[in-house]
């Protein structure tokens, strides 16, 4: 691992700060999706609370090594995987409204 020694940390970080928000931009696609499709969302609970889990956990982590570029992405990741579970269960529920209304 002496090449990756030479690299410096900036460049892990620049790095690192581009291809978390690449991972935010993602969520942020499905956000819109399940937001404008009406059919219910074939996405678990389960998939979207542990991917949340995943991201406060690299969020603390991040600020525990103080790596910012993990810190400020997975942040941003956790509220937008926030914003799916609520587009999910928002849709959800209205389906089972109709269903029993």
């Amino acid at each position: 691992m002496d090449f990756l020694d030479t690299i410096p940390e900036y460049i892990f970080e620049t790095i690192g700060f581009v291809a978390g928000i690449c991972g935010c931009l993602v969520i942020a696609i499905q956000v819109i999706k399940e937001y404008k499709t009406e059919v219910t969302s074939s996405l678990s609970y389960g998939y979207i609370v542990g991917w949340a889990v995943i991201f406060v956990f690299w969020c603390f982590y991040g600020i525990r090594f103080d790596a910012m570029a993990l810190t400020v992405t997975n942040a941003i990741a956790t509220v937008l995987q926030i914003t799916l579970f609520l587009v999910v269960l928002k849709k959800a529920r209205l389906k089972q409204v109709e269903q029993n209304g």
